[in-house]
């Protein structure tokens, strides 16, 4: 069956397995032969078809989620045109997996797109009679039925339950209604949350996704799940010289850059289930509109000041040099890669003429210093008005502490007039005819967007914004956002003299690592959203490895070693074992019909009792943003769960022999799971999905103090994995595709070729002095652990092999981890002969 969540799975419900991987579940469907001899023409083929399928995860998907469309039709008809594919593409009576593959990849960019069929002739002869084939022209109906109307409201991931067969008090079932328009209501408690708008000229990694987004989502979803009326803002920040500078590269306008990031940030929030209310961008005519209403507004109320300021101009690229695009040693630290606005290493704040020794970043440069006229915001007359709101804020709202201790530090050096314009092009205009070839500076003018993204979901955005009375305003960030969000931009609020909805509470984390060092998408270190997605991981790991690692009050470190562990000894030992054993037993012993049962034994007492304690520091720890501590004790409940159950000796003995006793067990732990659900709905909102799917049960809400809210005579649904192992060998797999740029995928042009060369040369001819390996008989029913753990091998060992090709490594050693690969598959025909025949 297929299974649904933030990414398409084929789930194996007899076997309880699943692929998440779309193109390993599309060659299991057209049944794919894999490697069952060792013959010349059976490698190749196999080589070929891998290195086509290769190719379309490395190269041609990645060019079409950038919209280079020519680039990717190139690629395309290299692949369709090429003779040595054609044994593995342009079957047209029985399309192959490679075909499906890239047609899926290319379908909406062609069918959205003028082709030039004089430029790509076999791709579109290619494409046109594939989508005459029958079971393909199916597919795109059935294709297009799922996702119709998906872009106003994405379907409900609990649509398969089943209300006839439910008993479940209505108390402690979640409404949630994404299609409502939400607005301030009196009397209720109002939470207005903010992610730092990421900047649109990167795709983000994992310290930029739990930084701010991931853990807004958290928040957001787990103030909604206790009833809170919730708005979640964010969208990407657009403007600024890192665009103008970054659409000189890609050779494109500004808008067709940031319509192309803002399109890649989407996509990968939309991965990870980030729920915001709206995702916008700052790239909008309330964006203008806003902005200078609030600089008029500071203008007339005399907290604008014009001055010459000195600035460093590069004669070589005759311009302006923005903060951003000027490096130096820092005049406090000595640090010498400090940027024109910022010292990453002592965190102090600056201009770029303070820097000693600074070079123009984009070409190397010295520039000069050279005076132009700016408006300054009077940051010294608004000081006692800050002071006074952050003292109120920080403890009212009761702020992270390295919030408190990065504002206070600046406010404690004196805050001096600040530069909110600049000679730019690409920005909001500033208002003021003298200054009508400037624009505000990026960080005057991008906090704004939280104001004008809500005025983009709503008219009525000033509802919660200027409404301090019955809105809490939260906002996520980067330590290195704080004093933008605690000083410039409420002091620009507080300068308007109006009624503004200012910082209740600021969440912020410190840095994530790599591996010891810091992420570069230049130097392919890192793991960015672009390669989670393509991972093969299920979004849940990602999503509990970053907030259990969140920086909160130290840096912390990404290790592919610890994200293993924590999936195979936290999630898969500790809450898949819980759930999936309850499950199963039930459906096994009591046709999953939940029986009749009762408290009064002293052990269900005390579990209640445990597990109020931990429920209430969940909540508190989340009511004060301590993410990271209510995810402790949400896997500390779970935790009781087992150990209750290991007390309580479950099994078929219990059931025979003490059958009330089994019952009381029994309800009492479903009980307990659809708890867990709720606490783990901020988190691993996916990993809720299915447990409610196995439960068939509504999404519930968090309650202030556990009740047993499934009632005897509910019927559950089936049993399904919520977590499956990761094999710690993978460790260095991961590391070397992740590491930087020693591990790079061969050229585009040449990887076909390669690959099929180095078979035909090297592979094929060793490979043939081999005795063939037989047929490996088919399995049927749940597989043994023996067996699972083989074929684990095998797709480990396969993904070795894999990663060599990609690499061009030496062929001797190419062949030697294939010889090792066969021999695993081998292994496999050997076990299943021998269980099969023990099963007979």
């Amino acid at each position: 069956s297929l299974s649904g969540g933030e990414k398409p799975s084929l789930e194996f419900v007899k076997e309880q397995r699943v692929l998440f991987e779309a193109n390993s579940a599309v060659r299991y469907l057209l049944n794919e032969v894999t490697i069952t001899s060792t013959t010349d023409a059976d490698l190749i083929a196999y080589l070929q078809r891998n290195s086509i399928i290769e190719r379309e995860e490395a190269v041609l998907r990645p060019l079409v989620a950038a919209g280079k469309t020519e680039k990717a039709l190139a690629v395309a008809e290299a692949i369709v045109a090429g003779e040595h594919n054609k044994a593995v593409i342009g079957n047209f009576e029985k399309p192959h997996a490679t075909d499906v593959i890239i047609f899926a990849t290319l379908y909406h960019t062609i069918k959205n797109t003028s082709v030039d069929e004089s430029k790509y002739p076999k791709l579109v002869v290619w494409f046109k009679r594939l989508c005459q084939v029958h079971c393909v022209a199916r597919g795109i109906s059935a294709a297009k039925a799922r996702t119709s109307g998906l872009a106003d409201a994405n379907p409900s991931p609990l649509a398969t339950l089943d209300p006839a067969t439910q008993k479940v008090k209505a108390s402690a079932i979640l409404n949630l209604d994404p299609t409502r328009k939400k607005l301030p209501i009196k009397s209720e408690r109002n939470i207005l949350i903010t992610s730092a708008l990421p900047y649109v000229n990167n795709i983000p990694h994992l310290g930029n996704i739990i930084g701010s987004v991931l853990s807004a989502d958290v928040y957001a979803r787990f103030c909604r799940a206790r009833g809170y009326n919730t708005l979640y803002i964010c969208g990407t920040d657009e403007y600024g010289t890192a665009t103008e500078t970054k659409a000189l590269e890609e050779g494109v306008s500004c808008q067709e850059l940031c319509d192309k990031y803002n399109a890649i940030h989407s996509q990968v929030y939309e991965w990870f289930g980030i729920s915001f209310d709206h995702f916008g961008r700052t790239t909008t005519r309330q964006q203008t509109e806003i902005a200078q209403d609030i600089f008029l507004n500071l203008h007339k109320n005399g907290l604008l000041a014009e001055d010459t300021m000195v600035q460093l101009y590069c004669k070589q690229c005759s311009r302006f040099l923005a903060d951003r695009y000027v490096e130096g040693t820092c005049p406090h630290c000595k640090y010498d890669d400090a940027r024109g606005d910022q010292c990453d290493k002592c965190g102090h704040l600056l201009n770029a003429i303070e820097l000693i020794n600074p070079r123009c970043k984009l070409d190397g440069n010295q520039p000069i210093t050279k005076e132009s006229k700016h408006m300054f915001l009077d940051l010294t007359t608004l000081q006692p008005k800050i002071e006074q709101f952050t003292e109120e804020s920080a403890s009212k709202g009761k702020w992270s502490l390295n919030g408190i201790t990065i504002t206070q530090s600046w406010l404690k050096e004196g805050l001096k007039p600040r530069c909110i314009t600049r000679d730019l092009k690409w920005g909001t205009p500033v208002p003021l005819e003298e200054m009508k070839d400037k624009v505000f500076y990026v960080w005057f003018d991008a906090p704004i967007g939280y104001l004008s993204i809500s005025a983009n979901y709503t008219e009525e955005w000033e509802k919660w914004w200027k409404n301090p009375e019955d809105v809490r305003l939260y906002q996520f960030m980067g330590k290195d956002n704080v004093p933008f969000h605690t000083v410039i931009f409420p002091g620009s609020l507080i300068g308007t003299g109006e009624n503004w909805t200012l910082l209740h509470h600021v969440s912020t984390t410190e840095y994530l690592n790599y591996e010891g060092g810091k992420f570069s998408k230049s130097r392919n270190i890192g793991v960015f959203g672009s390669n989670v997605m393509e991972s093969g991981i299920p979004v849940e790991v990602w999503r509990y490895y970053l907030i259990a690692s969140r920086p909160e009050t130290n840096d912390s470190v990404f290790t592919w070693k610890e994200f293993i562990a924590k999936n195979n000894g936290e999630l898969l030992n500790n809450v898949g074992n819980f759930v999936n054993r309850v499950i199963k037993f039930i459906g096994a012993k009591y046709d999953s019909v939940i029986p009749q049962f009762d408290l009064e034994e002293e052990t269900e007492k005390t579990l209640v009792k445990d597990v109020n304690a931990l429920l209430q520091q969940y909540i508190e720890a989340l009511e004060a943003v301590k993410i990271r501590a209510a995810l402790n004790a949400a896997m500390a409940i779970s935790q009781r769960g087992n150990q209750y159950l290991q007390d309580s000796k479950i099994d078929n003995t219990l059931f025979t022999n003490n059958r009330k006793r089994c019952d009381t067990v029994v309800g009492v732990t479903t009980n307990l799971i659809y708890l867990i659900s709720a606490l783990f709905y901020p988190y691993m909102p996916s990993t809720t999905d299915s447990i409610l799917r196995q439960l068939n049960a509504p999404l519930r809400t968090i309650p202030d103090a556990w009740s047993l809210d499934i009632d005897p005579g509910h019927r559950i649904g089936q049993a399904e994995y919520l977590f499956t192992k990761i094999d710690e060998k993978l460790e260095a797999v991961f590391k070397g595709k992740y590491g930087g740029n020693s591990a790079q995928a061969i050229p585009a042009t040449d990887a076909a070729t390669a690959v099929t060369s180095s078979a035909t040369s090297t592979v094929g001819k060793k490979s043939s002095k081999k005795p063939s390996a037989p047929a490996a008989p088919v399995w049927s029913g749940p597989k043994p652990d023996e067996l699972v753990a083989l074929e684990k091998k095998v797709e480990e060992q396969g993904m070795v092999v894999r990663k060599l090709k990609a690499e061009g490594a030496d062929k001797a050693k190419l062949q030697e981890e294939l010889n090792s690969l066969l021999a695993i598959k081998k292994e496999v025909a050997d076990l299943m002969e021998r269980l099969t025949a023990e099963k007979n």
